[in-house]
């Protein structure tokens, strides 16, 4: 057990607490990332995917800021697709199928390449602890330390960063069962190499919240005003009992376009997706059957993620489209499993079985672990900073879903700004704040600090009304000078976004002497 004071503190390992934790270490504050499982770092919770309409941006910021998901997508994708292409660059947006394990491990190695080495050769600035947080110790309005179960205390010199997820007093429902946790793969023993590891034998739950609701309690005795979100996943299915011959093969882009632009070009053996759809008897088998879904049953009291609605919502909202898209995306190289996106739920398991099976190419198909929805606490976000600070306590920081986002995109690039944010205050600098001229993140944070949001907030275009000069082909033009300003982004690639600039000048200058 670590005795000793850190810098910055970040408690929770999911995308937003490994960027902030990355981010913190690099810049040289000494950083103790605190977990559930260590082998549960960056794990994907839902589908096996990074980008998408409005995300894919966010992603490429995150590059350009010298974050890690746009190399960990690259390292790992399967499947890359620009999505929008029909329409002006300014909506393009970069989306890819990544191996779910190999993300994981991905993210892993990673973090481990910043830890101390065994031996005096090298001093790592990051430490990560398996453990469970308790509570927050605050005095004075300022963040002194965490309680970490059983009874240990660490005190903190700087700063502390929360990126609990949906572990915040979370609540899993499968129809009309509920159970405290954050997801479901961490009530598993895992023994393998796999973050997915080995599912004979079913323990206790964990509890809900890295801390068992206690963060929720300490945040709430800090003043904070608290609200209830809810969000769901799909069912996982088996791909050898799926029939790939009545759905609609989905190829990535030939060739795939990475997203960071330090990746070069991609060599890979994309795997396609599957594109099928509900009938009118998978809607049948939904209406007659609302009252087996948490949501629609009474279960659920957190406000539901209006742009990833469960199929039980959308058959409600939607009665006049006959049916709905189902994508079928492959969850790895290495495993014959597949995410039915599109199938998002929160019903009983008899009900997922019925529907599931009246889709095309599904009437067979064996379930390996049924959708569940999950409801979770969260800080309304109006009461930070645009640092990521919160204005009742100093020196404690909150990113990812707890300030009401969802996706793993929004979640990094709020944990990429709360950890390089937290690294300056505690040496003294000046912060760093994104304006929505600059950036997809800039709108991300102004919306949700001068706005706020009633629900799960999304990332789209239409959010950004620089978008046609916001576009993800010059994220590395518009910053990756902070980046390096910072300390994230080496010198030799600084210089090399500035000879792209330089070449794109010289391109412009020498146009205008052009005459026809």
């Amino acid at each position: 057990m670590p005795n000793k004071n850190y810098d910055v503190l970040v408690i929770g390992g999911g995308h937003a607490g490994c960027e902030a934790a990355l981010a913190s270490a690099r810049m040289g504050s000494k950083t103790l990332l605190i977990t559930l499982h260590k082998n549960m770092l960056g794990f994907m919770s839902c589908n096996p995917a990074i980008g998408g309409v409005g995300k894919g941006q966010l992603v490429k910021e995150i590059d350009a800021l010298g974050g890690e998901m746009a190399k960990a997508t690259d390292a790992t994708g399967i499947h890359f697709k620009i999505l929008n292409t029909s329409k002006g660059p300014a909506v393009w947006s970069s989306r890819a199928q990544v191996d779910r394990a190999k993300y994981t491990l991905y993210m892993q190695n990673v973090l481990k390449k910043e830890q101390p080495a065994t031996t005096n050769r090298r001093a790592g600035n990051l430490e990560i602890l398996e453990g469970e947080v308790k509570k927050l110790i605050i005095k004075n309005n300022i963040i002194k330390g965490i309680e970490i179960y059983p009874d240990t205390k660490i005190f903190v010199v700087g700063a502390v960063i929360l990126t609990p997820g949906t572990f915040l007093n979370g609540l899993m429902h499968t129809g009309m069962k509920s159970s405290p946790g954050g997801r479901v793969e961490e009530l598993y023993p895992v023994r393998s190499r796999s973050p997915l590891g080995d599912r004979t034998e079913m323990p206790k739950a964990i509890p809900a919240s890295n801390g068992a609701g206690n963060l929720s309690d300490s945040l709430k005795e800090a003043g904070f005003k608290m609200l209830r979100f809810s969000t769901c996943t799909s069912a996982r299915l088996d791909g050898k009992t799926i029939d790939f011959s009545q759905m609609e093969v989905q190829d990535g882009d030939k060739p795939p376009v990475p997203f960071s632009t330090s990746t070069g070009k991609l060599n890979l053996r994309q795997m396609p997706c599957y594109l099928t759809h509900t009938t009118k008897k998978t809607h049948e088998i939904i209406g007659s059957n609302l009252k087996s879904s948490a949501l629609f049953g009474g279960k659920i009291d957190g406000q539901s993620a209006r742009y990833c609605p469960s199929i039980e919502e959308k058959i409600i909202r939607f009665p006049q489209h006959p049916r709905h898209q189902i994508f079928l995306e492959p969850e790895g190289t290495d495993t014959d499993e597949y995410y039915p996106n599109g199938f998002f739920t929160n019903m009983a398991d008899d009900a997922q079985e019925k529907f599931i099976h009246s889709v095309p190419g599904l009437e067979k198909v064996k379930i390996n672990r049924f959708g569940y929805g999950i409801e979770y606490d969260i800080v309304d976000s109006m009461q930070l900073l645009p640092t990521l600070e919160t204005k009742l306590v100093k020196n404690l920081y909150l990113a990812g879903q707890i300030n009401g986002t969802t996706g793993y995109e929004e979640a990094g690039a709020q944990g990429l700004i709360a950890g390089i944010n937290a690294a300056l205050k505690v040496k003294g600098k000046p912060p760093l704040v994104l304006d929505r001229s600059t950036s997809y993140i800039g709108v991300l944070l102004d919306d949700l600090i001068t706005k706020g949001t009633n629900e799960p907030y999304r990332m789209f275009t239409s959010r950004v009304e620089y978008r046609l000069i916001l576009r993800e082909d010059n994220a590395d033009l518009r910053l990756r000078k902070i980046g390096f300003g910072v300390g994230l982004v080496d010198k030799k690639t600084f210089e090399e976004t500035k000879e792209k600039q330089k070449k794109i000048d010289e391109g412009i200058e020498e146009l205008k002497k052009v005459k026809i």
